[in-house]
């Protein structure tokens, strides 16, 4: 076989492990500040305090606000995901062994990219009530409204990641799944995995943090964690004679930072 094959072979597999990743891998990459195409090992996030307006007198210079400009670095690190295929066993095998490798490839760098923003949101010492309870309308509540008296952005950024329990509890507050209160598009009874409330793009996520019985759930602003992106999802095909088997690899460069503590705030459910 012509060594030459391998161009076509490895565009085909890249294109469909970026979009694996994309579809099924990620599903915090969207809903936070991300930074692409970043050059060197350190990102760079802006974060910029608020303004102040007052009087002056006539004739009397502006007052300047001073508005206090800060930066937050993101380290950046290389991530790989690869596996052998052996040249005949493609031939013993009827299931199709590429699409389980670009898959299995795309959904661990996805899992990756998610474990490095949940590690940022970990940080978050913002805790609305205790963690005696589980999800309860008075801790979804409590978090509405730290989020509120510090000024976070109600405009349509806002995303609250909750454990797979805390999903079910969710289900039992009528204003969240009754469609008295949320009307017939918003019911989470129809599949979806994901729904707007209160401003708000509630998803279930298995990954989160849990310790001892207590799952660490999130409420926050996009522009509170910083993603940045070295390199996007690569992959790469080589043929190995002595193993007469391709190695195909996927790799990234990614991190994640947290931006701004003021505009996460830390739901601690208890799980029985």
């Amino acid at each position: 076989m012509s060594t030459s094959v391998i161009n076509g072979y490895s565009k085909d597999y890249g294109a469909q492990v970026h979009a694996a990743y994309q579809r099924q891998g990620s599903k915090l990459r969207n809903v936070v500040r991300a930074r692409s195409n970043v050059t060197g090992a350190i990102a760079v996030f802006q974060k910029v305090g608020k303004g102040a307006a007052s009087t002056k007198a006539r004739h009397g210079k502006v007052p300047v606000m001073n508005v206090d400009h800060q930066t937050v670095e993101c380290q950046l690190y290389d991530y790989y995901a690869g596996d052998w295929l052996d040249k005949l066993d493609e031939l013993k095998i009827e299931h199709d062994e590429r699409a389980v490798l670009v898959n299995a490839g795309a959904y661990a760098l996805g899992r990756k990219t998610d474990e490095l923003i949940i590690a940022e949101l970990d940080k978050s010492t913002n805790h609305a009530l205790d963690a005696t309870t589980g999800l309860t309308k008075e801790k979804v509540l409590a978090a509405f409204e730290m989020l509120g008296e510090a000024d976070v952005p109600d405009d349509g950024e806002r995303t609250a990641v909750v454990g797979w329990k805390q999903w079910s509890d969710l289900l039992q507050i009528p204003e969240f799944a009754d469609s008295d209160y949320v009307g017939s598009d918003e019911l989470p009874w129809k599949g979806t995995q994901a729904k707007h409330w209160l401003g708000t793009l509630w998803m279930p996520h298995s990954g989160l943090s849990k310790s001892g019985n207590v799952r660490r759930c999130f409420w926050f602003h996009k522009t509170a964690i910083g993603h940045a992106i070295g390199s996007e999802v690569k992959s790469e095909i080589t043929y190995h004679g002595d193993r007469a088997a391709w190695f195909i690899n996927n790799m990234m460069s990614q991190g994640a930072v947290l931006v701004d503590p003021a505009g996460i705030v830390s739901l601690r459910c208890l799980e029985s």
